[in-house]
């Protein structure tokens, strides 16, 4: 019997294992907390840091405000967001340079680089 295994981020490309771009659009917030992330280390709100569901600690993602184009390079150290529709939280520093600070959250598209 033959049991079928996905690979989501990962392809076989000429016989080499070859991580694809990573990229998805949504919604974005931000928080500002100080306790430990998922990842152990303490939130910092002046660094350029997110929380994503499932992407590996320690990835870095661009991030682009689809509402004014602005964008920044963040790092993931944590998990989230936890409310329903949203793909990322940000660092204050992070939301600040995207420029939706007041708003709360954006819409964004993101990318692993």
């Amino acid at each position: 019997m033959h049991r079928r295994v996905a690979m989501p981020l990962a392809v076989l490309l000429l016989g080499t294992l070859a991580t694809p771009a990573f990229a998805q659009c949504g919604s974005a917030s931000w928080y500002a907390l100080t306790s430990k992330t998922a990842s152990g280390e303490r939130m910092n709100p002046a660094a350029m840091t997110a929380a994503h569901r499932s992407l590996p600690f320690g990835t870095k993602l661009r991030v682009v405000n689809k509402r004014n184009g602005r964008s920044v390079v963040v790092r993931i150290n944590d998990r989230g967001p936890f409310v329903r529709g949203r793909i990322l939280d940000l660092s204050k520093a992070a939301a600040s340079r995207l420029g939706f600070i007041k708003a709360g959250h954006t819409k964004v598209c993101i990318e692993a680089r």
